[in-house]
């Protein structure tokens, strides 16, 4: 369970894009690729929704 949140954090730093190169290496080294995947699809789809959620805030719908 500790593994899967390491690739949570390790996914997070990948989508600010500022983690160094030997970390990267030594985080791929230890974390099981899996977890690595489906932290990266949770996350992704997390991002999507929030994106969502803003635009369906900011943007007015129309009412018939």
């Amino acid at each position: 369970m500790r593994s899967f949140f390491r690739a949570f954090k390790t996914i997070a730093w990948a989508f600010l894009g500022i983690r160094k190169s030997k970390d990267r290496e030594k985080d791929f080294e230890q974390l099981n690729i899996i977890h690595i995947i489906i932290a990266g699809l949770l996350s992704a789809v997390l991002f999507i929704g929030l994106l969502m959620a803003i635009i369906h805030w900011i943007v007015p719908t129309a009412h018939s």
